[in-house]
C-alpha cells in the first residue's frame, strides 16, 4: 500500500497512484481519548461493502462489549494505536485529536471527525493542521467542510447528517443536569429554552416530560427573553454564538437572576452565549457562582453512548466509510496542480 509518509508527492499524484494500483485508502479508527467519551462510531454489524481498508485500534469496541475478533471477522485489521496512526492515510477520530497524539500525525494525513476548527479545535488547526498540511474533514452538522492550507472546500457530505447527535446532546444533557442538581421540575417551575435547533429540540423533548411550563426563545424573539429572564428558575441554552458576538446573558444580567437559578448550557458554548462561564466535566458537572448554578458539560451525547453509537455507526458507514475517502482529496486537488 502506498503511504503518504514514505514519499512526499502531491495529492493529485497520490490519487492517481491509488487508482493505477487499484488500491483503496487505509482509514484508521482510534479510540477517542477525549474525557468522558464512550461512543463507538463503527459497529461490526454495519461493515459491508466498504471501499476503504479499515484499521482499528485494539479494544476499539470495549465500551459496547465488542471483541476485536468481531472486527477481524468483518475484514478489519487490529493494530496498536501507534500502528494505526503510522499505517493509515486517513484517521477517523470522533472527537478532537488530543495533544498526546500530535507526535503520531504526519504531513499530508487526512483527519475525519468533529474537529471544531473555529471553536475548541483552533489550537489544533494552528499547531498541527497547518504546519503538517493535514486534510481536515470536519463533520459539523450544519456545514461539513474540508480545511486544507487556510482554504475551505465543500466536502460533499450532506448537511444535517448527524442531527440526531445534536438532539441527544440536548436531551441527555438536560437529564444529567437535573439529576446532578437534585431536582425534577414541576408545573410551578418556570423554564426557558434558548434556540430552535436540534440541541434545543432535544432539550425540550427531555424536560417537557416533567413540566409544560416552558417558553422557547428563538434568535428573533430574544428581546422578549431579555425582558423576562429574571423570572425563570431554569434557563437552558441551545445556541452557539461564537466568540465574536455579544452574549445573550451578560455577567451583569446574571447578577439579576434569582438565587438558585440553574443554567444548563447543552450547547456547551462556554464563555460565549452565557458570558463568563467555563466548561465543566462529567465528573464535576455543576459549579456555583453568586448563588446561581451552571452546567456546561461538553460531549453530552456520550452520556447515552449505547443509543448514540447505533445511530452514528449506521450513518457514518453509509456516508463515510463505505465510500472511497480519496474523494475528499480530490476536493482540494486544485491547490496541488
Amino acid at each position: 500500500m502506498v503511504l503518504v509518509k514514505k514519499e512526499k508527492i502531491s495529492l493529485e499524484k497520490f490519487i492517481k497512484l491509488l487508482r493505477k494500483e487499484g488500491k483503496t485508502m487505509k482509514i484508521g479508527l482510534v479510540k477517542a481519548n477525549f474525557p468522558g467519551e464512550r461512543r463507538v462510531p463503527l459497529l461490526p454489524k454495519d461493515i459491508k461493502d466498504f471501499k476503504n481498508e479499515i484499521l482499528v485500534e485494539e479494544g476499539f469496541g470495549k465500551f459496547l462489549d465488542i471483541d476485536d475478533q468481531e472486527y477481524i471477522d468483518k475484514g478489519c485489521h487490529i493494530l496498536s494505536r501507534a500502528e494505526v496512526f503510522a499505517e493509515s492515510e486517513a484517521i477517523f477520530s470522533l472527537k478532537l485529536i488530543q495533544p498526546t497524539d500530535y507526535s503520531h500525525l504526519r504531513e499530508g494525513q487526512m483527519i475525519i471527525g468533529w474537529t471544531h476548527p473555529f471553536g475548541s479545535g483552533q489550537s489544533f488547526m494552528k499547531e498541527q493542521a497547518l504546519p503538517k498540511k493535514l486534510i481536515v474533514v470536519d463533520l459539523d452538522s450544519n456545514s461539513p467542510c474540508i480545511y486544507y492550507e487556510n482554504e475551505i472546500f465543500e466536502s460533499g457530505i450532506p448537511k444535517g447528517l448527524l442531527y440526531k447527535n445534536s438532539f441527544y446532546a440536548g436531551y441527555a444533557g438536560v437529564i444529567d443536569a437535573l439529576l446532578q442538581y437534585g431536582f425534577i421540575p414541576t408545573e410551578e417551575t418556570k423554564i426557558a429554552i434558548l434556540g430552535s435547533g436540534n440541541v434545543a429540540q432535544g432539550a425540550f423533548s427531555s424536560i417537557s416530560k416533567y413540566s409544560s411550563n416552558i417558553r422557547m426563545y428563538y434568535r428573533k424573539t430574544m428581546s422578549i427573553f431579555k425582558e423576562n429572564y429574571t423570572k425563570y428558575d431554569i434557563i437552558i441554552n441551545g445556541i452557539e454564538i461564537g466568540k465574536d458576538d455579544d452574549p445573550i446573558l451578560s455577567l451583569s444580567e446574571q447578577k439579576s437572576l434569582k438565587k438558585g437559578t440553574l443554567i444548563i448550557d447543552v450547547a456547551a458554548d462556554a464563555g460565549n452565549t452565557i458570558e463568563g462561564t467555563h466548561f465543566t466535566s462529567m465528573d464535576d458537572p455543576i459549579y456555583e457562582n453568586d448563588g446561581k448554578y451552571y452546567y456546561v458539560v461538553p460531549n453530552t451525547p456520550s452520556l447515552i453512548y449505547r443509543n448514540v453509537s447505533q445511530e452514528l455507526s449506521k450513518i457514518l458507514s453509509e456516508n463515510i466509510f463505505r465510500k472511497d475517502c480519496s474523494r475528499f482529496i480530490e476536493k482540494v486537488k486544485p491547490l496541488n496542480k
